[in-house]
């Protein structure tokens, strides 16, 4: 009996992290972001993304 295969759904990428003016850590991150996307290495430019998006700031104080 032949199996029945149910579409795939794939999102839109999530947009590219903003890293954080003035932090070496989100800076040094999104350079290694931009070779990522030079070369093609999708994967990196995810893991890069989600690191600066976890990259831990203090809170801007009002």
């Amino acid at each position: 009996m032949p199996r029945i295969c149910r579409p795939v759904h794939l999102r839109e990428p999530a947009p590219d992290r903003l890293p954080v003016a003035g932090c070496d850590v989100c800076g040094a991150l999104a350079e290694q972001r931009a070779k990522a996307y030079a070369v093609g290495d999708r994967s990196k430019v995810t893991d890069c993304n989600v690191e600066i998006g976890r990259h831990p700031h203090p809170k801007a104080v009002r």
